[in-house]
């Protein structure tokens, strides 16, 4: 298991008026932090234990995390093997291998291109929406602030009585938000437009449900999970809401791609507004500056928003994405690779 720790830089814009901040957590990730709840737990909390001595968490805050920070808790609790496995496909065999029946069963029924994968995180989808809810509840009541929780896998997941939990059916890429009280408000933010990589195993949610607007202490919040800031219809209907701010949990599964050229849209064909000729002509960044949170945020008519990575090394995994704000038609992009704290005072 891979167990270096990685030293965390710290961003701040804006002054404190009392109004509230978006409190955009970039946490670097190992294969460490998922073997279990106390350990996933203990790394996010590290994250938000600095925050707090900066003075950056009151009542009025909005704690957002990335994308995909909850799926690999489809690990936590089993062998070592997975954890020491070389890549991926290893972790992902040996982590079969130890619930062969289930898997065995899950297989038979599973209609998704990639089984294997559609199975595994069917059959661990109870228990990582337990260890998901009990982590971010926690959090948001022991500081006392809002958390966009970032996504997960999970299957027919739903919010029962302020508990997130998964069911029977299909594997969406969803994101909760807790409340202050550590219950979750009752709509999840389901993803509509998963790309290339996802669409094996993912279902893209239906377009006329899932972009719910949480009314929070610093204002109406929407959460469009990743790929879903690229398209016009989400920022429509979050206008449809009058929300004032905008977090985008993010996660790009590539190593070094943030300055080459951007490959333009996958897993969907791009919208009407943008320019073909940008592709292979801006570099991955500027597509995301262009295309995505900071390019369309006015189309919603959101005064503020954030979008933030997943960073770090899970097996052969590599990440890259720098976190992105979005305040009264500017932008700033967060010049970190590394574990980042930023913090935008509303």
């Amino acid at each position: 298991m891979n167990n270096e720790s990685h030293s965390v830089e710290m961003f701040e814009r804006g002054i404190n008026n009392r109004r509230g901040n978006l409190l955009g957590i970039q946490p670097f990730m190992t294969t460490a932090d998922y073997v279990s709840g106390e350990t996933f737990f203990a790394k996010l909390n590290s994250y938000l234990e600095s925050a707090n001595h900066k003075g950056w968490i009151n009542e009025r805050t909005i704690v957002i995390w990335p994308e995909y920070i909850g799926a690999w808790l489809v690990v936590a609790n089993e062998s070592r093997r997975v954890y020491d496995a070389k890549n991926l496909n290893d972790a992902m065999f040996a982590l079969a291998l130890r619930h062969l029946p289930q898997i065995a069963i899950a297989l038979i029924s599973a209609k998704e291109k990639d089984k294997l994968a559609a199975s595994l995180f069917r059959i661990k989808a109870a228990d990582m929406a337990a260890l998901y809810h009990s982590t971010f509840s926690a959090l948001a009541k022991k500081y006392s602030a809002t958390m966009v929780a970032g996504s997960i896998l999970l299957s027919a997941p739903e919010v029962r009585d302020g508990i997130v939990a998964a069911g029977q059916g299909s594997l969406y890429n969803v994101s909760a938000v807790y409340k202050s009280d550590g219950l979750a408000y009752p709509n999840l933010a389901f993803k509509l437009f998963p790309i290339a990589s996802e669409l094996d195993f993912v279902t893209a949610a239906p377009p006329n449900e899932f972009f719910p607007a949480f009314d929070t202490p610093a204002g109406k919040l929407g959460v469009l999970v990743c790929a879903d800031s690229w398209y016009p219809e989400p920022y429509q209907k979050l206008k449809s809401q009058n929300v004032d701010l905008i977090a985008v949990p993010s996660y790009i599964p590539e190593n070094d791609v943030w300055d080459r050229p951007w490959q333009g849209y996958t897993g969907a064909s791009a919208p009407e507004d943008v320019d073909k000729a940008d592709v292979g002509r801006l570099t991955e960044g500027q597509g995301w500056k262009r295309y995505a949170l900071s390019g369309r945020i006015q189309q919603a008519g959101a005064k503020s928003g954030m979008t933030v990575f997943l960073r770090g090394s899970l097996w052969n995994l590599h990440t890259d994405g720098r976190s992105i704000l979005a305040v009264d038609g500017d932008e700033m992009e967060v010049k970190s690779d590394e574990a980042s704290i930023i913090n935008l005072w509303l």
